[in-house]
């Protein structure tokens, strides 16, 4: 028995010591590497296994450690492509050489193309270049360690297939350099919505900000995590049931999203309004449902068409003539819901809206569009509306982001690029930390330090967007932040050498905290980048 117990362990020890070599996620078909600069490549193999490298008709001899991991430097190259890597026995296809940007921050950099369709939409659908790839780093955290690599992801070129879930800023400002330059144009997303920056900063940076350590500290166990995790899961399922179950527009045989049913009684409202959604006092949380009848011209009866809802503060699903036609879960994305053919008829029409507030006043946002689209026709769905309360709720249960929180990010989602060459970031970040203001420039200089510590690059260019207008003007005290906000900002770029401010002020909308117009903000990171790009090519 002991010597079939040591024969085991001596194949086991084998096979460790003979292991196929692998790769790390961000190394993969399709990729774009940094052009005049060492190409660095790594991975794992067997302990001390010896294999070779085939890159641009040169071969390159390596032996991985005792712990398995190994790295190879490769002459820098020239902006071109498409070529072959071989790395043992693994081939790599469609590799470009060009110009490569780290994208990072959180919701507006997060924000993808198909979110700016409304400004955008000809101009994005006649667009492909097989010259421009979008890698998204997959949104994972880690508390503990600073991991290696990332969960599997891939490559993307700038097809009609992929655009839609590249970064808007990212595209806008890779078509622009690419045109500019032609050169390929790599983008590296990773970012996350709502993230502040302490998120992106490893634990050594953050020790003159010992507050964020010991906070960090606090989600080191993943047990705990875990445990919040299926609290709140519960916490959630037992509101929202609490929530249905007491609702009446749910109950009976006829639902207040049917289009027989007798709203009269209902009241009249105006749908910017705060006629609804409180007690005269306070906002009412829970559902409150909004009914509407519009006149459908004959030519537009059995046609497909598109509702638009504006954006709804907090949650909503929407019914055209008793049919459920979509829903979102949270106030920020745009409600743009298909309404299948054959639901539309000629006549008075229904449209039922079920307004879901997490405890906060419902709304509509205004300046938005609301209406039903079929081809070049347009019904308005602005005005009054019947209203009703359905079922009145506490405070919905709070949610804890533990993505949120400090060091996580940088683990997770940087460090496992730290081998990568990037001619520069692209920083679009700040909102999250409006309320904490007093500390930002202070945190972001410190986090430039760590990013260039981490890439090796003291020189690492940095583009920080400045963030855009916000927030309606009679709200001055909340406009007089996010002013002194951007004034933060432009103390990193007066102070700390290889950044610039990128000017956003005045791409910003009042109502909306995720502007539209990417496309003049890329170019304008795009004309800083040309900057760099060019004095780099002299050296």
């Amino acid at each position: 028995m002991k010597r079939i117990t040591i024969i085991a362990a001596l194949m086991i020890a084998a096979l460790q010591s003979f292991g196929a070599v692998r790769l790390p996620a961000v190394l993969s078909d399709g990729m774009v590497l940094q052009r005049n600069e060492p190409i660095k490549v790594w991975g794992w193999a067997g302990c001390n296994e010896k294999f070779d490298i085939f890159w641009n008709g040169k071969k390159v001899h390596v032996t991985a450690s005792s712990d398995g991991t190994w790295e190879a430097v490769l002459p820098e190259m020239r902006a071109g492509g498409p070529y072959t890597m071989i790395i043992g026995d693994i081939e790599l296809n469609d590799i470009l050489v060009g110009d490569v940007f780290l994208c990072s921050g959180q919701s507006n950099m997060e924000l993808p193309v198909r979110r700016v369709t409304d400004m955008f939409a000809e101009e994005i659908s006649g667009y492909e270049n097989n010259f421009i790839r979008h890698y998204a780093v997959p949104q994972t955290f880690d508390f503990n360690k600073e991991r290696n690599d990332t969960p599997s992801a891939s490559w993307k070129p700038c097809t009609q297939e992929n655009v839609m879930e590249f970064s808007a800023l990212a595209y806008f400002f890779a078509k622009e350099l690419h045109r500019k330059t032609k050169v390929p144009v790599g983008l590296v997303n990773a970012s996350w919505g709502g993230t502040p920056v302490e998120a992106w900063m490893s634990e050594d940076a953050l020790k003159a900000f010992p507050k964020y350590i010991n906070e960090k500290r606090l989600y080191e166990d993943e047990g705990y995590l875990q445990r919040i995790k299926q609290l709140e899961g519960e916490n959630f399922h037992r509101w929202n049931t609490a929530l249905d179950h007491g609702d009446p527009g749910l109950a009976g045989d006829i639902k207040w999203y049917s289009p027989d049913l007798d709203d009269n009684g209902w009241k009249t409202v105006e749908i910017f309004s705060k006629e609804w959604g409180n007690d005269g006092l306070n906002p009412v949380g829970g559902s409150h449902w909004l009914r509407k009848d519009i006149e459908i011209p004959a030519m537009m009866a059995g046609k497909e068409a598109i509702i638009r809802m504006g954006c709804i503060v907090d949650a909503d699903s929407v019914y055209v003539n008793g049919h459920f036609v979509g829903n979102t879960t949270y106030q920020y994305p745009p409600r743009i819901y298909r309404i299948p053919a054959g639901v539309l008829k000629a006549g008075v029409n229904n449209v039922t809206v079920r307004v879901i507030s997490n405890g906060g006043q419902p709304s509509f946002v205004p300046e938005k569009p609301y209406k039903i689209i079929c081809g070049t026709e347009e019904i308005s769905l602005e005005g009054t509306w019947k209203y009703k309360l359905g079922s009145p709720m506490p405070q919905a249960p709070s949610m804890m982001f533990f993505f949120y929180k400090p060091v996580c990010l940088y683990n997770a989602m940087i460090s496992p690029l730290r081998n990568m060459k990037f001619q520069g970031v692209l920083w679009y970040q700040g909102e999250s930390n409006v309320d904490r203001r007093n500390e930002y420039a202070a945190l972001l200089g410190t986090m430039i330090r760590n990013w260039r510590e981490t890439f090796k690059d003291n020189d690492l260019p940095i583009y920080i967007v400045e963030l855009a207008d916000f927030l309606h003007k009679e709200d001055k005290e909340g406009r007089k932040a996010w002013q002194q906000m951007r004034d933060e900002q432009a103390k990193v770029t007066d102070t700390v050498t290889g950044t610039e401010l990128i000017k956003n002020k005045d791409l910003g909308e009042w109502n909306d905290i995720h502007p539209l117009d990417k496309k003049t903000l890329g170019k304008r990171v795009c004309k800083a980048a040309l900057k760099d790009i060019k004095k780099q090519l002299k050296r």
